[in-house]
């Protein structure tokens, strides 16, 4: 079984409250995307969003930094209540060690994120220092983008090599995930599922949740 997150950028803003106990009812985490229009050609929301969801939310956050120089909002996301927090290798650079440590300081579980067009192979000297990683299947910054096939590859060789080292750490995917791919993606290695249109714009969110956890 997947863990199944559904992306809150995706959600109905006008009515925040009820979709917010929507994902209560029926997902396993809060996905929040935050963006700056500068790591990302597109702004999402920040911490007055986050704190109102936090306010509601009875299962964890995920919150996922698509920004520059994220270790400079680690113990801001911490203070929301988040459990989990990920940020961009590209991003953090030289400075992405010292990043995961002050998230997990702060009692956080740490993820490292890349885009398709990094390759997983960059994760490779991280491994031993997160909790998890996440694969974009679309490129970050636009909810609403088609799956990259390609992507079920980068997850198998990702999993092998956390395998092959012995460790336990979840790998998550976020682009174009629905129903209809959760199986492929499960089968790759992946255990916990993004998805924002596929669940928001559903004629039956339940339904498409309970779909990709199954």
């Amino acid at each position: 079984m997947a863990l199944v997150a559904p992306s809150m950028l995706s959600a109905d803003f006008l009515h925040l409250e009820q979709d917010v106990e929507m994902v209560n009812t029926y997902a396993d985490l809060f996905h929040l995307d935050v963006m700056d229009g500068t790591f990302v050609p597109n702004i999402s929301f920040g911490f007055p969003v986050i704190d109102a969801i936090a306010s509601k939310a009875r299962k964890p956050l995920d919150v996922h930094l698509m920004i520059v120089e994220p270790w400079k909002y680690i113990e801001r996301v911490a203070r929301t209540g988040a459990a989990m927090v990920s940020f961009h290798l590209e991003a953090a650079g030289e400075r992405t060690s010292e990043t995961l440590a002050l998230a997990r300081s702060c009692g956080m579980k740490a993820g490292l994120v890349i885009n398709p067009d990094i390759p997983v192979e960059k994760l490779f000297p991280y491994l031993e220092e997160v909790d998890f990683i996440l694969i974009m299947s679309v490129f970050a910054g636009f909810g609403g983008q088609k799956f990259i096939p390609e992507s079920l590859g980068r997850i198998v060789t990702l999993r092998t090599e956390i395998r092959r080292r012995g460790l336990d750490i979840p790998i998550e995917v976020d682009g174009g995930v629905s129903p209809s791919n959760a199986a492929d993606l499960k089968q790759a290695g992946a255990s916990i599922l993004v998805a924002g249109s596929s669940v928001f714009k559903a004629p039956d969110p339940a339904a498409a949740i309970a779909a990709m956890q199954a």
